[in-house]
């Protein structure tokens, strides 16, 4: 990943009066008004602030929801305003558009230091069909631009790609701790260098593991798509969740691999149930040749567990998607707690470089109550994903080419 990219230090000193529009994710969970999730909100006020604080008049451009072209109420991004407001401590207005005469009128009332929210983004076809003149009129309402939203840089769209071709592009704060953390788990990063990629279907991840083999020095499975790698291996995973028209694929990670001289890690000991429910009463812990026809592996063992500690005792940076087991379901989340604990320890000793994302890691790792102790945790899922897989993000690239 290149680190050509300008930041927030790179606008000229003079920003009084001057418009700045601010790529956001106010994509955020409501229940009714209330957002029940507010980190992206909280992401963004760094940049937001920074800004307002230096006289820029501050434009934020989102997308909420699906609205698929149409214009939706309850997918307005003005029932945002509010809760940005209070966040933020400071005065936020609602303009009706985000691009178009009505959008320029308001925002040519606008005083330095103002912070405005633009409407949804996609109530305009044009968004996410990335078109010229969509983003043209978005671009004709500010000065500048700055993209804060790691979280949509996977795709091409007007508000995210096509508006760079119109206006100065620099990246915001979250995004470039983003780039920069990323950079440092898999650009150029310390080695030994270790991945722990979980989760249920190797089918979504089959590029992610792909990629990293070639990568990282020690390749940690776990989660449901484990069982699909112990299969390949001959192993006979009981009534477990496995893909078993991927073994061809999961032998060709194994070869990759050897090739590379990554050390892929897959447990040698699991927690199974016969039926998959908190406590069940025929938990055991068995070796994984001992799993029963009518049992499913739920979770990475202790002794598993410890070993793989004692491998990122030897590593200097780490990369985590998705959890070891079934983590929402106790005790099935034992493993995954165990193993973020030390990943957080030998982080907090100097030890480690460590970078998480995707939503379901995220809470994973808040749930191991560890979240704080990562050196970087990314909220964003798919974007992340992408990353992982190697592939270039538009958004990302657009920073670059700026």
């Amino acid at each position: 990943m290149s680190k050509g990219f300008k930041t927030l230090d790179d606008l000229p000193d003079q920003l009084t009066g001057k418009k700045v529009l601010v790529r956001v994710d106010l994509n955020v969970p409501m229940d009714g008004a209330k957002v029940t999730d507010d980190t992206r909100l909280r992401a963004m006020l760094p940049t937001v602030l920074e800004l307002s604080d230096r006289g820029a008049i501050v434009l934020l451009l989102s997308h909420f929801g699906r609205p698929k072209g149409e214009t939706r109420p309850d997918m307005s991004t003005a029932q945002l305003v509010l809760p940005i407001h209070r966040l933020s401590g400071r005065s936020v207005r609602f303009i009706e558009d985000c691009a178009g005469p009505e959008a320029q009128r308001a925002v040519s009332t606008m005083l330095p230091g103002n912070i405005g929210v633009l409407e949804n983004t996609r109530f305009h076809d044009g968004e996410e069909e990335n078109d010229p003149e969509l983003a043209k009129g978005m671009a004709a309402l500010g000065d500048f631009y700055v993209d804060d939203s790691f979280s949509t840089a996977h795709r091409a769209h007007a508000s995210t790609e096509g508006i760079t071709h119109y206006l100065p592009s620099y990246a915001g704060r979250a995004m470039q701790a983003e780039l920069t953390a990323l950079e440092r788990a898999l650009g150029n990063p310390e080695r030994p260098v270790a991945a722990v990629v979980g989760g249920a279907k190797v089918s979504t991840k089959l590029a992610v593991l792909g990629h990293l083999v070639s990568k990282v020095d020690h390749l940690i499975i776990g989660g449901g798509m484990a069982n699909t790698f112990l299969a390949a291996r001959g192993v006979d995973v009981g009534k477990s969740l496995a893909e078993k028209d991927l073994i061809s694929e999961a032998e060709s990670i194994f070869e990759r691999a050897d090739v590379a001289g990554c050390t892929i890690h897959l447990p040698y000991d699991v927690v199974v149930a016969k039926e998959f429910a908190p406590n069940p009463s025929s938990l055991r812990t068995c070796n994984v040749h001992e799993v029963a026809a009518d049992e499913m592996i739920l979770d990475v063992g202790p002794a598993a567990v410890e070993a793989l500690a004692d491998a990122l005792k030897t590593c200097r940076t780490l990369v985590w998607n998705g959890p070891l087991g079934a983590f929402e379901t106790p005790p099935f989340d034992e493993a995954t707690v165990a193993l973020a604990k030390t990943a957080a320890a030998l982080t907090q000793d100097g030890s480690l470089v460590s970078v998480a994302g995707g939503g379901d890691t995220v809470a994973a790792l808040n749930h191991a109550g560890v979240a704080g102790d990562f050196s970087f945790v990314s909220t964003a899922g798919g974007a992340f994903l992408e990353w992982m897989e190697g592939r270039t993000l538009p958004g990302v690239a657009a920073l670059e080419r700026a």
